[in-house]
């Protein structure tokens, strides 16, 4: 899937934002606690579009029966916010190839 996330938050309506306005950790937590699976990425992995900022490792969150991921999303002069949005299995399995194993 190649699109440009920032467009999907702004033209969408089927994503949460779990916490936003918030720090990295607060957000690693909050995926932790919401995943059913997590894997774990480095600082500049692309997952659906965006390269992931944070702390190393970054947690990715899987819930394959809701059909979801629950990732980090910083804005410049907004902060960090997690949010959880829908994906495709296929996507969901390139995903999953990403984890570096942390």
């Amino acid at each position: 899937m190649s699109f440009c996330l920032e467009t999907y938050l702004q033209q969408s309506d089927d994503y949460k934002v779990l916490i936003a306005r918030s720090g990295v950790k607060q957000c690693y937590k909050l995926i932790e606690e919401n995943s059913k699976e997590l894997i774990h990425v480095n600082p500049g992995d692309k997952v659906l579009g965006a390269r992931l900022i944070g702390l190393p490792p970054i947690p990715v969150g899987i819930n394959e029966d809701e059909g979801t991921i629950l990732i980090t999303y910083t804005k410049p002069c907004h902060g960090t916010a997690a949010i959880e949005l829908p994906v495709d299995p296929d996507e969901m399995e390139s995903i999953r190839k990403m984890d570096i194993g942390a």
